[in-house]
């Protein structure tokens, strides 16, 4: 068994310390949250699934230099997952944004954006979306 070599690691902060059950990393093709103490969750993201990274960082997060991470996923069973209060956040978004660049370029994935009627709203489709469909 291949131990898993993470680029990055931290865990939920409270006033800017590390006081937290909550864990997150980053490895080169997947992104886990892995929360308690005696009961273990582990959640895991495939990069090339994430869809959209926001970054927000309300007046007490700032003070203590820490932010919450929103990442969107076409992941069926985590569509939406929040890294709250980590340190140095503007930078581990642009970590995990240039890992999920790679992590599609290495599977050769084109995400297309088609454009809407008169709202102008877009929908996304990536290639991962079809081809779970077609296995289906």
């Amino acid at each position: 068994m291949e131990s898993i070599e993470y680029l990055w690691k931290d865990r939920k902060r409270h006033l800017g310390l590390p006081l937290s059950f909550t864990r997150y990393s980053l490895s080169e093709d997947r992104l886990f949250c892995e929360v308690g103490l005696f009961n273990l969750k582990q959640d895991e993201v495939l990069l090339y699934r994430v869809r959209d990274l926001q970054l927000n960082m309300s007046l007490g997060q700032r003070i203590f230099g820490v932010g919450t991470i929103c990442v969107v996923s076409s992941d069926k069973s985590i569509p939406h997952l929040d890294l709250k209060n980590v340190k140095h956040p503007r930078e581990v978004k642009e970590l995990i944004h240039k890992n999920v660049e790679e992590a599609k370029n290495k599977r050769r994935m084109r995400t297309t954006e088609l454009v809407g009627g008169e709202g102008g709203d877009g929908d996304y489709h990536d290639t991962a979306d079809l081809e779970d469909e077609e296995l289906d």
